[in-house]
C-alpha cells in the first residue's frame, strides 16, 4: 500500500529555487516522489502508483536502506481486556508520533491517554484490543470532554486491516471540533465519511457521557446519553445507520487521541482524557 506524505490534508512538497525539496515521511520499504500539477488530487491511499499523464508528469522510486527493527509490544489491562498500546507513527489525521507513556490504567482501573509534547514533539496515544469481539454493543464511558482542545481528536472505532474491501470496517464515534472552536463536538461515522450520509454531528455537554454503538448484520445504532447510573438516561444524540454497514471480520476496538494536524494551530497545552469503562455485550 502507498501512502501519500507528509499529510493527507497537505500531501503537496514545494520545490526550492535551487530545485532541492524536502519533507517528513513514515518509515517504509519503498519510497516515490511524483512531480504534478498545482490541481493535481493524489489518493489518500493506493495499492499501485499512478501512470504518468492526468497531471504526474514524473516519478522517481527508491528503495528503502537499513534496517528497522520495531519496539517490543506493550500492553495494559483495561475493563477485562487486554489493549496493545502504539508505539509507532500514524498518519491518521495527519502524521502522528505515539508514546507508550501516553496511556495508562490508574487505581481504580480507569484508561488515561495523554496528547503531549516530548522533546519538542507532539505525542498521542491509541490502545486496541489485543482481539475481535464482532457483533455486539460498544459502550464507553467518558468523563467530561466539553472543553478539549480544538486542535484534539479523541475516537472510539473498530478497524480491520484486512477489510479494505468494507471501507476496513471503521465505524466511530469521535470527539472534535476539527480545528475550529465554533464547531460541534460529536460525530457518528461509518466510512467512507466523504458520503454525507454516512456521518452524523450533535454536541456533546459538560459532565460523564456514555457513548455506544449497537452493531448488527446490516445496522448500526448509535447513541450517546448523559450521566451514569440514574433512573431513567438522558440521551444526548442517537442514530441509526442502515446503508453501508460492514459485515463483521477481524475488525478489533480502537482507542484514539491525537493532534488533528489539520487544525490552523496546535493545542495551546497537554491534553488528558479519562475513560472510565469499555463494556461489551453481544
Amino acid at each position: 500500500m502507498w501512502w501519500v506524505q507528509p499529510f493527507r490534508s497537505r500531501p503537496f512538497t514545494e520545490i526550492e529555487r535551487d530545485a532541492s525539496w524536502k519533507n517528513s515521511i513514515h518509515l517504509g520499504t519503498e519510497y516515490a516522489a511524483l512531480l504534478v500539477d498545482a490541481d493535481y488530487h493524489p489518493p489518500g491511499t493506493t495499492e499501485s502508483l499512478p501512470e504518468r499523464g492526468g497531471g504526474v508528469a514524473a516519478i522517481a522510486r527508491i528503495s528503502g536502506s537499513g534496517a528497522f527493527v520495531p519496539p517490543t509490544a506493550k500492553t495494559l489491562a483495561f475493563s477485562g481486556y487486554d489493549w496493545e498500546i502504539r508505539q509507532l507513527p500514524s498518519d491518521r489525521h495527519g502524521l502522528n508520533d505515539y508514546d507508550a507513556r501516553n496511556a495508562w490504567v490508574d487505581g481504580d482501573g480507569h484508561l488515561h491517554l495523554l496528547l503531549t509534547q516530548r522533546d519538542g514533539r507532539w505525542t498521542s496515544a491509541e490502545v486496541w484490543m489485543t482481539r475481535s469481539l464482532g457483533y455486539g454493543t460498544y459502550s464507553f464511558d467518558l468523563r467530561d470532554t466539553s472543553q478539549l482542545d480544538p486542535a484534539t481528536a479523541l475516537s472510539f472505532y473498530i478497524w480491520d486491516n484486512l477489510g479494505a474491501d468494507q471501507n476496513y470496517r471503521e465505524m466511530m464515534i469521535d470527539v472534535s471540533r476539527w480545528g475550529d472552536p465554533v464547531n460541534m463536538n460529536g460525530q457518528y461515522v461509518v466510512q467512507p465519511e466523504t458520503v454525507p450520509a454516512n456521518v452524523f454531528r450533535f454536541a456533546i455537554p459538560p459532565g460523564l457521557v456514555t457513548h455506544s454503538f449497537r452493531w448488527e448484520p446490516g445496522r448500526a445504532s448509535f447513541k450517546t446519553v448523559r450521566g451514569r447510573d440514574q433512573p431513567r438516561e438522558e440521551v444526548v444524540a442517537e442514530r441509526l445507520f442502515t446503508a453501508g454497514v460492514p459485515s463483521a471480520g477481524t475488525e478489533h476496538p480502537h482507542v484514539t487521541l491525537l493532534y488533528d494536524r489539520a487544525a490552523p494551530k496546535p493545542p495551546s497545552k497537554a491534553v488528558e482524557v479519562v475513560v472510565e469503562k469499555f463494556v461489551f455485550l453481544p
